[in-house]
């Protein structure tokens, strides 16, 4: 996969920003789901989409194309949002949102939406999913497979034992061509994760169940890029990445606020901004700092 040069990164956080935006005409359309998840997420799946996955969203069902699994099913609407800037369904659908009848339901279902690997909503799964693929993926490949299997989590979901049982395993078979990815804005429904129950030390626990771990700047596209590189040139074990991100990132006022992980504008707590204006305020931010990165690029 190629480095970045700055007009690709530039590209790239463009892409971004277009993604948040849409995050939050979606959620002021449908008046329910996450915002502070998708928005601190939206670097990274723009990353992914645009950049690193070996995907063609005229043809989702491509065989060789890479295996993305979402795990935490509620941050839907980034997932949404980016596969329909990369062209796997119009824009403007997206504004369908937890609708009845519609194909973007609040976690997504893999019937409904050609694209998507899995349905996810029981949070704690979705390395299990993962890790499931990648054995039947060597089972048909052999062990040189060329297809790589990205699950993304997020950390308050590491309460789930699940997801150590998946990693042990996927330790114990080496499993090469997996690459996890969490999503460490150390918040969840109730707050903060170090106050719930504390996954400190991070890094070390995936190293003690036989994974490569990486801890980056989730919102750099630099650092995502070389992430990923690094995991794909692991072969003797699957690799993980924890990425730190800023909850609600974006938009000032749901930044690091654990109150905006299942609140939308309009719901969300009317301190900073009062409901009515918070997802008018929230476009304005990013519409600005949309003319920001196209300025500081030229």
């Amino acid at each position: 996969m190629e480095h970045l040069n700055d007009e690709k990164i530039r590209e790239l956080e463009l892409h971004a920003n277009d993604v948040r935006q849409t995050i939050i005409e979606m959620l002021i359309a449908a008046g329910s789901g996450h915002t502070a998840g998708p928005l601190d997420m939206a670097d990274i799946f723009t990353l992914l989409y645009f950049h690193a996955l070996h995907h063609d969203p005229r043809n989702p069902d491509w065989p060789d194309r890479d295996r993305l699994i979402l795990s935490n099913g509620h941050i839907a609407p980034v997932l949404y949002a980016t596969m329909a800037h990369a062209g796997y369904f119009p824009v403007e659908e997206c504004k369908t949102l937890r609708k009845f009848g519609s194909r973007l339901q609040g976690h997504p279902h893999r019937e409904w939406l050609h694209g998507l690997e899995t349905s996810s909503g029981p949070l704690g799964s979705g390395l299990s999913q993962a890790v499931g693929m990648s054995l039947a993926d060597r089972m048909e490949r052999g062990p040189q497979s060329n297809r790589f299997y990205y699950c993304l989590m997020g950390d308050g979901e590491l309460d789930c034992g699940q997801i150590w049982e998946a990693a042990m395993l996927a330790g114990k078979e080496k499993l090469h061509n997996l690459i996890g990815i969490v999503d460490r804005n150390n918040i969840q429904i109730d707050g903060f994760t170090e106050d719930v129950i504390p996954l400190e030390p991070l890094k070390e626990k995936w190293e003690s169940f036989g994974w490569h771990v990486q801890e980056i700047d989730g919102h750099n596209m630099e650092a995502i890029n070389d992430a990923i590189n690094e995991a794909k040139a692991i072969f003797n074990k699957p690799s993980m990445i924890i990425a730190h991100t800023i909850p609600g990132k974006g938009v000032d006022f749901t930044e690091r606020r654990f109150e905006w992980h299942g609140n939308p504008p309009g719901k969300g707590p009317g301190d900073v901004v009062a409901k009515d204006k918070q997802g008018e305020e929230a476009l304005n931010e990013l519409r600005t700092l949309r003319g920001l990165i196209k300025s500081e690029h030229q």
